[in-house]
C-alpha cells in the first residue's frame, strides 16, 4: 500500500497543478518532506493522511490505491439491491413484502456506514426504506369531507420509523453531490414522503426551490440541438411528458372515490390510452407497453370494482396482460426501434435496458385486487397460466 503513496500524491499535485512548496504549505511541513514522500524516501505520518486526502479532495481509499475495490463493492451492493427492487415492482400495501427484504434493507444500512458519502447507496437504502415501511405500515387516509379528496392519516404515518429513517437518508443524500438524475428521484420521493408524514411546509419548501416545467432539460434540449439529435430530445421531450401526465392523471383519480364511482374516470383512462396509440400510432410502443398495461388494469379494477361489464373487464384484462407480455420481451430480446413519426428518433432499446416486474410477482400482487369469481374466470383460461405460476 505505502509503496505506492507517493506517487499518488505526486500524480494528484500535478492533475491539480500544484507544486511541492504549495503542497507542504498548506500541510505545514517542508517541500523537503513532500519530495521525501514523493520519491518513496519516507512516508506522511498517519495523522496527516485526512489532511492529504481533503487537499487533494479524495478519500483516503483512493488516495492508497483501494478505489477501484471500492467502487466494485458499492456496484456489487447496488446490483444486488436493485434486482431484488425491481422485481418488486411499484404495487405497495401491508405485507407486500417477505422478512427476507429487510436483509436488503440491513445490507444497504451497512453499505451506507462504510460509504457515507455515496449519494446512490443513500438514495437506493431510502427507496429500500420507504418500501419496507409500506409493507410493515401501510398508509391510511380518508377522503376530506369538504373537497371529497382522499388524504393522509399524518398522525399515523409519522409513526412509519422506517420512512422516518427514509426522510433522514433522502435528507443527508441531498446534501451531498449527486448527478441530476439522483438529485432529481430523491426531491420527487422526499416531497411526497414529507406530505406522507405531514411535514406539509418542508414539502412545499422543497418544491418551490424547483425548477419549473418550462426550464427542465426535455424542454431545453430540442432547442439548443440541430438535426437528428433535435429529432431524438423532441421524442424524449414528448414521452417525458407523457410520463408525467400519466401520473398526474391516475393519481388525481385515485384520490377521488366519487370520480372513479361515475365513470369519469373510466373514459380519462380511455382518452389518455387514446393520446398513446395515436403518438405511438404503428403499435410499436416500447418500454410504453408498460405503461399501458398499467392503465388497462386500472380499468380492469375500476369495471369490477363498479359492477360493471364483466365481458369488458376481461377485454381491459386481456389488453394488460398482452402489453406487459410484450414488454417482457423488448426486454429480454432488444434491438428494438421506435418508428412512429415524432418517436423515430429515440434510441433503440438494448437487450435488458430497462426493467419490467417480475411478472410471477406481479401478477400474484395484481389478482389480489380482483373478485374471486374474476380470478377463477382468468384461471380457467390457459392463455394466462403464466399469471399463476
Amino acid at each position: 500500500m505505502q509503496l505506492n503513496l507517493g506517487n499518488k500524491i505526486r500524480e494528484l499535485r500535478r492533475r491539480d497543478g500544484r507544486t511541492q512548496d504549495n503542497l507542504a504549505e498548506a500541510l505545514g511541513v517542508t517541500a523537503q518532506a513532500v519530495s521525501r514522500w514523493e520519491s518513496s524516501g519516507s512516508y506522511p505520518d498517519m495523522e496527516m493522511i485526512p489532511a492529504i486526502a481533503n487537499y487533494f479532495h479524495v478519500s483516503i481509499d483512493e488516495l492508497f490505491g483501494y478505489n477501484d475495490d471500492r467502487e466494485e463493492k458499492i456496484k456489487t451492493v447496488l446490483a444486488s439491491a436493485s434486482e431484488i427492487i425491481l422485481k418488486q415492482g411499484h404495487s405497495m400495501h401491508r405485507r407486500c413484502l417477505s422478512k427476507d427484504f429487510l436483509e436488503v434493507v440491513n445490507m444497504l444500512r451497512d453499505a451506507s456506514e462504510e460509504f457515507p458519502n455515496e449519494p446512490t447507496i443513500l438514495l437506493t437504502l431510502a427507496r429500500a426504506l420507504w418500501m419496507w415501511g409500506w409493507s410493515e405500515y401501510g398508509a391510511q387516509g380518508k377522503a376530506n369531507d369538504s373537497s371529497g379528496v382522499i388524504e393522509y392519516d399524518t398522525e399515523y404515518n409519522a409513526q412509519n420509523i422506517y420512512w422516518q429513517e427514509a426522510i433522514r437518508a433522502y435528507e443527508k443524500m441531498l446534501k451531498l453531490n449527486p448527478s441530476a438524475e439522483e438529485r432529481e428521484s430523491a426531491i420527487h420521493q422526499l416531497t411526497s414522503l414529507y406530505c406522507c408524514m405531514g411535514e406539509y411546509e418542508k414539502a412545499k419548501a422543497l418544491a418551490s426551490k424547483q425548477n419549473s416545467l418550462t426550464i427542465c432539460k426535455e424542454v431545453l434540449l430540442p432547442l439548443a440541438t440541430i438535426g437528428e439529435e433535435k429529432v431524438r430530445y423532441q421524442g424524449e421531450r414528448l414521452t417525458a411528458l407523457m410520463g408525467n401526465l400519466h401520473f398526474a392523471i391516475t393519481e388525481s383519480i385515485s384520490l377521488r372515490p366519487s370520480v372513479q364511482v361515475s365513470g369519469y374516470g373510466n373514459k380519462l383512462l380511455l382518452s389518455f390510452i387514446n393520446l398513446y396509440e395515436t403518438l405511438f400510432i404503428d403499435g410499436r410502443f416500447g418500454k410504453y407497453h408498460g405503461e399501458l398495461g398499467n392503465l388497462y388494469l386500472l380499468l380492469t379494477s375500476y369495471e369490477i370494482n363498479n359492477d360493471g361489464s364483466a365481458k369488458k373487464a376481461l377485454e381491459y384484462f386481456d389488453k394488460a396482460f398482452s402489453h406487459y407480455k410484450e414488454s417482457v420481451r423488448i426486454y429480454n430480446e432488444g434491438n428494438y426501434r421506435y418508428t412512429a413519426p415524432l418517436v423515430a428518433g429515440l434510441n433503440p432499446l438494448e437487450k435488458g435496458e430497462f426493467a419490467p416486474v417480475d411478472m410471477g410477482t406481479f401478477w400474484k400482487d395484481k389478482l389480489k385486487m380482483f373478485s374471486d369469481n374474476f380470478v377463477n374466470e382468468i384461471k380457467n383460461n390457459p392463455k394466462y397460466a403464466e399469471c399463476f405460476e
